[in-house]
């Protein structure tokens, strides 16, 4: 019989040599039986090496890849994951059912679409589309009924609907906790998502949300107890990567799905549990062996990024903490530089701070940019610094999103000031007037270029009132009330820009705020930061100037390494989870900024921020510098002494776990001959 020999890149497996890949605590993951197993994974101690590992061994022992579901964070690290997989064992994992958890809900919605009432060439919304749909079931309700209630936007419903639907509690709940102002109207609320539900429908779509619901429906449902036992059946392994971020949906889904089979395996870190804003459910993995009784605990202490130093702070800080499955990192690289504590005089030496130590560590250490982060628990806590790194001409990239002044809220609030300083930029006017109920972008648009013509700013509540006399309602009525509120922020008490930016929150924005997004909270404490930092600039032409600069830092100004793609890392905390550079700063350490002031509120959410504190300083490698301004300028002048953040005050003890960092300022031109 005549052989092919067919040329495949697909490596044939390379064999698993445990003693040799993995450390001891790895390889007692990799052996585990199967059975209920929890993994609490430390920051840096190769979780995705075991994880890897595990699955690779049960393919090599005979477990057919598509009876193992892995769900992971990101279908990236699933991806990447199978192929590590592939090169261990020799197996084709293609069919394996791996991805994030609405991407393996696909899978099984669109195998059992028929019986879930579904055409199985369903159509699946993104977040953009779905908006689109549950604004047309808003505009269903009339312009009469609209008229009376101040709604919140599509976009705020849905996130509402999601966080509900995500956390398996009820809308009223979900209202309470974040847009109380909405309580009476929840009915109203659940009649519109009684439509959106009814047109995708009619439509033959399914949202993010529904692939888990409908996924969890085929496991509980009474109905479908046949598919659910068929899902159960299909399964040998059930794995789970990042199990201290899943909400109650899923985690109920995992619990499910293992049911039959009885392996589950969880892995997570208990301590970079900070994402339940967005619903995920500490007490899945706090809670997993009282769930599960007789379930395995297994730990992975062993860091590999971090020096020993470093993880001493770290570890020290979360023993603070009661709700947590108590253990400690353990280093394996030598001794480095202690942490540094830097009390800062002002937001403003702050930035100086951090744009010289960095300028240093590239320039004379030879660290890459890119190797250096600059962490903050919120946007605005790098306002400051953004201005600071343009005026010196260092390159950044903003990981966690949009930068400051890029921000919608931000945006909205300064086109009220583009527009008073420039009467005649049309684009302000249309998007100040987008913010009033009633004022379409036709509208806008009409009333925008008919704004822009006016000679004095003064002159446009003149013809705001007089427009507002020929619209009808809700339109009618912001008019008359931006007529008003021009007419205040015209006048000469009102030219601090500050003044102005809190005058446009007080008297509008934070209410529009409110019903535009459900972390309102956050968003009126940035556009405050805003207006301190306007104020100290002086003048609003300035303040739009500087604002204009730092939104076109681009990545052509050239840096000591000739790297054009090499730029210092902004990042919120949230974002950086995961991640790691050599050289990390921390901002705003104070008390009421990190923890926030939400946090403050129950013990619950000041150990999640205690958390997030850990994992800040977690993704520092070799220098970790910690960072508090000690005054603020008050909103009438004098300074405002600020309290050190508690995460820092904790740290005090014996050994010491850091060393605080005394300032001493002096003549650039002196530093620079020195």
């Amino acid at each position: 019989m005549p052989t092919y020999r067919l040329k495949t890149e697909r490596p044939r497996g390379t064999g698993l040599d445990l003693s040799r890949d993995l450390n001891p605590e790895q390889r007692a993951v990799v052996e585990a039986p199967p059975g209920r197993l929890l993994v609490l994974a430390g920051a840096g101690t190769g979780k995705t090496r075991a994880l890897t590992y595990r699955v690779a061994r049960l393919v090599a022992s005979g477990t057919p890849p598509e009876r193992i579901m892995l769900c992971t964070f990101t279908n990236r690290a699933a991806a990447e994951m199978l192929r590590r997989v592939e090169a261990l064992a020799g197996a084709n994992m293609a069919r394996c059912p791996a991805g994030t958890f609405h991407h393996v809900g696909h899978r099984i919605v669109r195998a059992h679409a028929e019986r879930l009432g579904l055409s199985p060439t369903f159509g699946i919304l993104d977040r953009e589309d779905a908006t689109t749909i549950l604004g047309a079931a808003v505009a269903e309700l009339g312009t009469a009924e609209l008229s009376k209630r101040r709604l919140p936007t599509p976009r705020a419903i849905l996130e509402l609907s999601s966080l509900a639907r995500g956390t398996m509690r009820d809308l009223a709940e979900i209202v309470a906790m974040r847009m109380p102002q909405l309580a009476a109207d929840v009915d109203l609320v659940r009649d519109i998502l009684a439509r959106y539900e009814r047109k995708k429908r009619e439509l033959g779509v399914c949202d993010f949300d529904d692939l888990l619901c409908l996924w969890h429906r085929l496991l509980a449902d009474r109905a479908f107890a046949d598919a659910g036992a068929a899902l159960r059946a299909s399964v040998d392994h059930v794995l789970v990567d990042e199990y201290q971020d899943v909400n109650t949906l899923q985690g109920t889904i995992c619990d499910e799905m293992a049911r039959g089979c009885g392996s589950l395996t969880c892995v997570g870190d208990d301590a970079q549990s900070i994402y339940g804003f967005r619903g995920a459910d500490f007490s899945m993995i706090e809670g997993f062996t009282r769930r599960h009784p007789g379930a395995t605990v297994l730990t992975l202490t062993t860091n590999y990024r971090s020096t020993p130093q470093i993880l001493a702070l770290a570890n020290r800080s979360l023993r603070c903490n009661v709700r947590q499955h108590r253990k400690d990192l353990v280093a394996v690289r030598g001794p480095g530089m202690v942490p540094a504590v830097l009390p800062l005089r002002d937001v403003h030496q702050q930035a100086e701070f951090v744009a010289q130590r960095v300028l240093e560590l590239h320039q004379d250490q030879q660290i890459p940019l890119r190797e250096m982060a600059v962490l903050y628990r919120n946007h605005s806590h790098g306002l400051e610094l953004q201005v600071e790194l343009g005026r010196r001409q260092i390159p950044f990239f903003v990981r966690s999103g949009a930068r400051f002044f890029e921000q919608a809220h931000v945006k909205d609030v300064v086109a009220y000031l583009r527009a008073r300083e420039n009467p005649s930029d049309t684009l302000s006017w249309t998007r100040v007037l987008r913010l009033w109920p009633g004022v379409g972008a036709r509208t806008a648009s009409r009333l925008g270029e008919k704004l822009a013509a006016v000679e004095a700013p003064e002159d446009a509540a003149r013809l705001l009132a007089d427009e507002a006399k020929r619209l009808r309602e809700p339109a009618r009525s912001s008019l008359a009330g931006l007529a008003e509120l021009w007419r205040r922020l015209c006048a000469p008490e009102r030219r601090d820009p500050g003044e102005a930016i809190r005058t446009v929150v007080a008297e509008h924005y934070a209410d529009y705020a409110r019903t535009a997004f459900t972390n309102a909270e956050q968003r009126t404490e940035d556009l405050e930061h805003l207006a301190a930092y306007a104020s100290d600039v002086g003048s609003a032409s300035e303040f739009l100037a500087r604002v204009a600069l730092v939104q076109g830092i681009g990545a052509e100004v050239p840096t000591a390494a000739h790297d054009p793609d090499d730029k210092l890392v902004l990042s919120s905390i949230h974002q950086a989870k995961g991640l790691e550079w050599r050289v990390v700063f921390v901002l705003w350490l104070v008390d009421g900024r990190f923890p926030g002031r939400p946090a403050l509120r129950t013990p619950e959410a000041l150990e999640e921020e205690r958390r997030l504190f850990y994992v800040a300083a977690t993704r520092a490698a070799d220098e970790l510098y910690l960072c508090f301004p000690t005054l603020e300028e008050g909103r009438d002048g004098p300074h405002r002494l600020l309290r050190p953040s508690r995460f820092l005050t904790e740290l005090d003890g014996r050994p010491p776990v850091f060393e605080r960092w005394d300032i001493e300022e002096v003549p650039a031109e002196d530093a620079e001959g020195s």
